[in-house]
């Protein structure tokens, strides 16, 4: 089992082999140890020149040896395996195991299962890839919306339209056994050593497909534009799904329905499935000039080819009153039209693997929580389809509500900026007060305030906001045990971001491995 030999600093253009000698060098090792490069970051604070940070992979002659090296040094670390052994029920249960929903926790789960002769049936409220590049195209053209396929419904999930980001916060070892499945789909090798790696959303595009290719391949069921409407429970077990065009006989049901499936929420509701309230965060799409973002990053090297495109996370969490922050960063990339109900206004942000727009875009939002909302289980949900609402009748019916920084700042409204606006409908003047809750937009107002200490760029009163995000995560939280199972029925699975369980594709990807292991060991294939 390979250690890890972190904190190997190097300078813009250094050589590969040279990182990986300077690493052994440092720990002592020969020169032709087996070795190579495991993550690579860059360092663009202010505290000294930019630079990368690597840790390097490095082979021992045994693993008594790489276990006396990890517990003498504290910069090494055993790597993470990326493979298992599952444990295999020997249970026959009646019914098939169904899976709602194929985004990234509904692929893994699936594509496991397959892989150990499960034959899972995956029902997928939206379309194809390819019907769902049609109707989303329309839609962000100024055509009709479908509110089956759209940017949050259809194969891949929302994160279909997305930057791609594969980081993850979490420290669990499934997270490499996923990169490497990413590269086996087409991802480009380099989100193996990137410490930030994205693969983009027009390279995902292909990657869900290849995912979706091998589940068949493997006796797998994908049924596309099959919604699920309701289920029968006998004996605090689901006995069966209904769903578009019929039932089916089920023996596990795992939710992977991601975090706008609001009927699936509703649905929850109604049949006394124990779900509650979570906090989550609601606020503006922020535009700069991409070049502007480099520039605050990088300084006098902003532009240069051996840096990558700049990127940033940023909070503020005051001792009193609630942390603002930026999510989901785009650089070069899109504001775009997100919503899936009729009469509501909804952005999100994405970026093309190369990252080349002229713009860079980020979530800057608030948090909201069980104070701010009606009490109950959907108390957050009808928060963020009231925004949603209010934004879709102060505009009209096309355009997103927008304003300048230094508008917002003063109390103004105006979209009169040097930045070309990429949401693709268009975007009109309006104030975000009459959106959202007095307490959202003063906690940005200040939160901007404490960004622009930080980054020059968001000091800038040209910066643009568009109205409203609010898909920021889940505002439900289907609740489950320690065995991945709801703790109203043992067989139901509640898994991903929709189930308030995860954030971003790494993550519920992970969540989506979980809930196939835990699901292999109660019933056989």
């Amino acid at each position: 089992m390979p250690v890890i030999i972190d904190r190997i600093s190097s300078p813009l253009g250094a050589d590969e082999n040279d990182v990986i000698k300077t690493a052994l060098a440092h720990i002592g090792l020969p020169a032709d140890t087996k070795a190579k490069i495991h993550k690579t970051s860059l360092d663009a604070r202010k505290r000294g020149p930019v630079h990368f940070v690597h840790s390097v992979y490095a082979e021992l002659e045994s693993e008594q040896a790489e276990l006396d090296l990890c517990q003498r040094r504290s910069d090494c670390r055993f790597a993470a395996r990326s493979t298992f052994s599952p444990v295999i029920g020997t249970e026959r249960r009646e019914g098939r195991v169904c899976i709602a929903g194929f985004g990234p926790a509904g692929i893994f789960c699936g594509l496991l299962l397959a892989e150990y002769g499960y034959k899972p049936l995956i029902l997928e409220k939206g379309g194809t890839v390819d019907e769902r590049m049609a109707a989303v195209e329309k839609y962000w053209s100024g055509g009709s919306l479908d509110t089956k396929s759209n940017v949050q419904f259809g194969e891949g999930g929302a994160g279909t339209f997305s930057d791609g980001k594969l980081t993850t916060r979490i420290k669990d070892p499934l997270c490499r056994y996923v990169l490497e499945r990413f590269v086996e789909f087409g991802a480009p090798e380099e989100i193996l050593t990137k410490a930030k790696p994205h693969i983009g959303t027009d390279k995902l595009r292909g990657i869900v497909k290849k995912a979706r290719e091998r589940i068949i391949e493997l006796g797998g069921e994908i049924r596309f534009n099959c919604e699920l409407t309701d289920f029968e429970a006998k004996d605090s077990r689901i006995t069966s799904i209904g769903h578009t065009g019929g039932s089916t006989e089920c023996s596990m049901l795992v939710l992977a329905t991601g975090h706008s499936s609001r009927s699936v929420f509703e649905l929850l509701a109604k049949k006394g499935v124990f779900i509650e309230a979570k906090p989550f965060a609601v606020g503006f799409r922020i535009e700069h000039k991409q070049k502007d973002v480099d520039q605050s990053l990088y300084g006098e090297l902003a532009g240069s080819p051996l840096l990558p495109k700049g990127e940033y996370q940023i909070s503020d969490s005051p001792p009193s009153g609630r942390t603002v922050y930026t999510f989901c960063m785009c650089p070069g990339g899109f504001v775009v039209p997100a919503a899936s109900e009729e009469e509501t206004v909804v952005t999100n942000g994405m970026s093309e693997f190369a990252r080349d727009g002229e713009n860079a875009n980020a979530a800057v939002v608030a948090a909201v929580n069980k104070n701010d909302f009606a009490p109950g289980p959907l108390g957050g949900m009808e928060l963020a389809r009231e925004i949603e609402k209010r934004a879709y009748s102060l505009t009209d019916g096309l355009r997103a509500p927008a304003c300048t920084v230094g508008a917002f700042l003063k109390g103004e409204v105006s979209i009169d900026t040097d930045i070309t606006p990429t949401y693709s409908r268009g975007i009109c003047p309006v104030d975000p007060d009459k959106i959202f809750p007095k307490a959202v937009t003063d906690s940005i107002r200040r939160g901007l305030g404490a960004f622009s200490k930080k980054m020059r760029c968001f000091g800038q009163e040209n910066a643009l906001l568009t109205a409203p995000e609010t898909r920021t995560s889940s505002p439900v939280r289907v609740t489950r045990g320690e065995n991945y199972n709801s703790l109203s029925f043992e067989n139901l699975f509640p898994c991903g971001e929709g189930a308030g369980y995860a954030g971003g594709i790494m993550s519920a990807a992970v969540d989506g491995l979980h809930t196939a292991l835990e699901i292999m060991k109660r019933t056989a294939p």
